[in-house]
């Protein structure tokens, strides 16, 4: 291939002498936001974590064996008997009325009043998350949120050329005082700030949630700066012990969109999430949704509604804590009994737990080891914009049995040590076994994380 006119599958470059590359000749033809399209670390730990060998601590998937089949069979079996020429059809861009009536019952679990015009049902949450980036994000644009956050939205504000800025967290949640100093750097900068985007319940990746006066103090953090609060809620309703404060919508009405999902207590097949947004944004993104997708599954949304009138949904996402709170617990225990060292965050819902290494380990470049140790996780580096986080990772429970659980820490206790004998023979930094109690963190549960998880 040459550096200029024709490349070697014939094609050449509109308006200038550059070549595409040898594997895709319209290189040069995208717009410049595709270039921040890139798969994300978890996208590509699936085809190896997928391997019935490895124990995956990667991927934050559903246990959806736990779900009553024969309740999901019954629901499609009478969509399709009853109402299928419907079902079949193409559908309002808004969402079906009844599964939007329903939502505010799911909703109004975590202190939420709304009404359902101002629901609107998407292929899932993070199509609602796009809508909104779309919506709202020019070039050179500022998302702040919390650091670390979702892998996946930041690849979604990237790809419309914004930047995000990470505002640290503690075992609470975000930090106001750090938000405040962050929203006057950016604007002393000259920078526009067009909304926080922030997970308050049961975080992904870091797992600790918001409390209930840090809500209110973010919240009023916004208003004062007239900031957009882009409330993301997966993760909500399973909580172990006792809720989550409530939602941070069921403050603020006109500065909040809210984002929630079936995927996490339902099934992540059915791909059915939803946002509540103030009514001028809720008319955008009912265009903006016919404009992506014309409408979400009709379908897959009247098997939802038939499910949430015909069975014990509740009763069903108690059942989804249980389990996930029983994994969680095999989780710490074998962090506990093999790498006592370390120290974790302890959730009290949700689907992870997040770990910090000794400072110098880096979980991406050691991810190879583990693989070959049949165990995968998340290296902390796909949790920031700016390739922070290597000395963290995230370890999902939510999908392995607890006897796999305790066998994937097991193997990863292996990779940790093996990786610091090494450093120890080439460098002198000192095994996993001779590091010193570090602030009486040996051999405890931990309550939460250190005091700055970013």
């Amino acid at each position: 291939m040459t550096n200029q006119g024709f490349t070697e599958t014939g094609f050449k470059q509109a308006g200038n002498n550059q070549a595409g590359n040898n594997l895709d000749p319209w290189y040069h033809h995208y717009a410049d936001r595709a270039a921040g399209l890139k798969a994300s670390e978890v996208r590509a730990l699936f085809a190896v974590a997928s391997r019935p060998e490895v124990v995956s601590l990667a991927g934050g998937m559903p246990y959806v064996a736990a779900l009553p089949q024969d309740r999901i069979m019954n629901a499609m079996d009478r969509v399709m008997r009853e109402k299928g020429a419907t079902a079949l059809q193409y559908g309002s861009g808004q969402g079906v009325p009844l599964l939007r009536e329903q939502i505010l019952d799911v909703m109004a679990l975590e202190g939420i009043k709304a009404n359902a015009d101002d629901v609107v049902v998407t292929t899932g949450s993070q199509h609602a998350l796009e809508l909104v980036s779309k919506l709202f994000l020019n070039p050179g644009d500022v998302v702040i949120s919390e650091g670390p956050s979702y892998v996946t939205a930041m690849v979604i504000f990237k790809s419309y050329q914004a930047e995000v800025d990470h505002v640290p967290m503690d075992e609470n949640g975000m930090i106001p005082a750090a938000l405040i100093e962050h929203i006057a750097a950016l604007k002393a900068a000259g920078r526009t700030i067009k909304f926080l985007y922030t997970i308050p319940s049961f975080h992904n990746p870091a797992g600790v949630t918001l409390s209930w006066a840090r809500r209110l103090e973010i919240l009023e953090i916004c208003r004062a700066n007239n900031i957009l609060v882009l409330e993301d809620n997966p993760y909500g309703l399973l909580y172990f012990d006792k809720p989550a404060p409530d939602a941070i919508r069921s403050l603020e009405r006109d500065g909040v969109v809210y984002l929630g999902t079936f995927s996490k207590t339902l099934a992540p097949g059915f791909r059915v999430g939803w946002a509540l947004a103030p009514h001028a944004i809720r008319e955008k993104l009912v265009l903006a949704n016919e404009a992506a997708v014309l409408s979400p599954s009709s379908f897959t949304q009247m098997v939802i509604s038939e499910y949430l009138s015909t069975a014990d949904w509740k009763g069903q996402i108690n059942t989804f804590r249980g389990v996930y709170h029983e994994r969680k617990n095999a989780m710490l225990t074998a962090l506990n009994e093999y790498l006592p060292d370390l120290t974790w965050t302890d959730p009290t819902g949700g689907f992870y737990v997040w770990v910090t290494l000794p400072k110098q380990l880096d979980s991406k470049a050691m991810l190879p080891r583990a693989v070959k140790e049949l165990v995968a996780y998340t290296p902390g580096t796909a949790f920031y914009a700016d390739g922070d986080g290597r000395q963290h990772m995230r370890l999902a429970f939510c999908y392995p049995t607890p006897d796999n659980i305790r066998v994937g820490i097991r193997r990863l206790a292996t990779v940790i040590r093996g990786e610091l004998d090494l450093l120890d023979t080439f460098a002198g930094t000192g095994s996993l076994g001779a590091a010193p109690d570090r602030s009486g963190a040996k051999n405890q549960r931990y309550a939460g994380p250190p005091a700055n998880i970013s």
